[in-house]
């Protein structure tokens, strides 16, 4: 069972390492940060991983260990069979109450990451568009999402394999994160060295080489795991006579869960002596997340010499065998972080050619939005301007409905002034369109019908005694008897 356990025990610790080392920001006060030894007094199943499945991966170990024959498969299984699979096709021989129960956590963390998949959905508004669920569970490569129903070999294989590939990723992660804040840290006091005059900038430069002369003078760091390391533990922790010093004794007094091996929180509350000789929270050339960083690198070492089955466990018969090493009786030297610079020259200048290119682009974002915004206000007031000019055209419409004038009253189709708005039409005055009409035909007889083309026009001479009586008179009827 030590590997699997050594598994789950590996993902709870990662959690205090993560805080640790990532959550401490310089301008926290340092006095408030949990020290491990703190942490170490927690139950493991308190500190969450920093998995997102870390409720899932807990929850099936938690029932693959109440199997008993998985149990009995698990004794003299090594972690490299693990990571090959060969533990997770044992799953076909256990209890059908465990299988069932499986199925059962695996429906409820498909569940968990499709209402995941929703609310992220709902928050970036695309409440409108189609989720397909199932493209996007293949994110989600720590189970078999083609089948949401039942807990497989391929789910605990992909479960094994994802979480162990987390934690042996973590280390690497952790060293490139603590070389980005080093870097960003210096960064900043040469920018802010930038700020200020001559004077000035000598008093802080002074003030800097200071500090870490003062951060550098500190008692001699014993080799982390070394047998020195361990008897000062034994005698200032554990008040211990250390002439008395026995290798079996102390395993058993710091394996503080009884469970007959040291995990990597186990571990790494062995090295707060040696720590306490570097670090103080209440000074000011001492920083916090530099202290972190130096304790994960003691534990990184005395895994990679002491776990030789590399199940990030160390088993008593593991520890006392690397008590009887060279290593372990005649150490080297330990070199503190103040001796290993965390990154080279050539590091530090493409870290600020990358803030400098991080930097323009995110001014030329900033000039792109502003362009971006201009145009919208641009447009915004030839809406506005669009706007006023229809509610004109409506307002005077309204105008012209109220005065009683036809909304046909337009330029081609006006009244003639001499006759008035109100007037009506003679006879046979009807409007003519202007292309039928004739210029050389009086105004008078513009509107004539077609059909008195032929007729003699009125102002064609009459025969003589054939004059044409007064406009005003009444016309009379000729008698054609008295005509000669």
């Amino acid at each position: 069972m030590s590997c699997l356990k050594g598994l789950l025990t590996s993902c709870l610790v990662l959690a205090s390492v993560m805080s640790s080392a990532k959550a401490v920001p310089i301008s926290l006060d340092k006095t408030k940060v949990k020290l491990p030894e703190e942490t170490a007094k927690e139950s493991p199943q308190s500190v969450d991983t920093g998995l997102h499945y870390d409720r899932y991966l807990r929850e099936v170990i938690d029932f693959l260990e109440k199997d008993q024959h998985f149990r009995e498969k698990l004794h003299n299984t090594d972690m490299e069979d693990i990571k090959q699979g060969k533990l997770a096709k044992e799953l076909d021989f256990v209890s059908h109450h465990v299988r069932t129960k499986l199925d059962e956590l695996k429906r409820q963390e498909v569940s968990r990451l499709r209402t995941l998949i929703k609310a992220k959905q709902d928050i970036e508004g695309g409440n409108d568009i189609a989720v397909d669920h199932q493209a996007l569970l293949k994110q989600f490569e720590y189970l078999n999402h083609m089948n949401p129903h039942t807990f497989e070999v391929e789910d605990l294989d992909r479960l094994i394999k994802s979480a162990t590939n987390d934690l042996e990723n973590y280390d690497k992660e952790r060293h490139e994160e603590f070389k980005k804040y080093e870097m960003m840290k210096e960064h900043e006091r040469r920018e802010h060295l930038k700020t200020l005059d001559e004077e000035d900038r000598r008093k802080e430069e002074e003030h800097y080489e200071e500090m870490k002369k003062k951060h550098a003078d500190h008692p001699k760091v014993n080799h982390p795991g070394s047998k020195d390391q361990l008897k000062e533990v034994w005698e200032e922790a554990d008040g211990l006579d250390p002439e008395d010093f026995d290798p079996k004794t102390f395993f058993n007094l710091h394996d503080s869960n009884g469970d007959g091996f040291f995990d990597e929180q186990e571990l790494e509350a062995l090295f707060t002596k040696e720590l306490e000789k570097i670090y103080d929270p209440t000074n000011e050339e001492d920083d916090m997340v530099e202290m972190e960083e130096e304790r994960l690198r003691m534990r990184e070492h005395v895994m990679n010499e002491v776990d030789t089955n590399k199940d990030r466990l160390v088993s008593l018969d593991e520890f006392l065998v690397a008590t009887k090493k060279k290593e372990f009786l005649e150490p080297d030297s330990w070199e503190t972080l103040e001796q290993n610079q965390a990154y080279t020259d050539e590091e530090m200048r493409e870290f600020e050619e990358h803030l400098v290119r991080q930097e323009e682009d995110l001014n030329q974002k900033a000039s792109d939005l502003q362009k971006q915004r201009e145009d919208l206000e641009r447009q915004q007031e030839q809406l506005n301007a669009q706007k006023i000019e229809l509610q004109q055209a409506v307002e005077h419409m309204e105008r012209l409905k109220t005065q009683n004038v036809p909304e046909t009253h337009f330029e081609g189709n006006a009244v003639p002034e001499s006759l008035g708005h109100d007037q009506p039409l003679p006879p046979g005055h009807q409007d003519i369109p202007p292309e039928q009409q004739h210029h050389d035909v009086p105004p008078n007889q513009q509107d004539l019908g077609q059909e008195h083309k032929n007729i003699h026009q009125e102002n064609q001479p009459l025969p003589p005694g054939h004059n044409s009586p007064p406009q005003d008179s009444p016309k009379m009827p000729l008698d054609h008897n008295n005509v000669p």
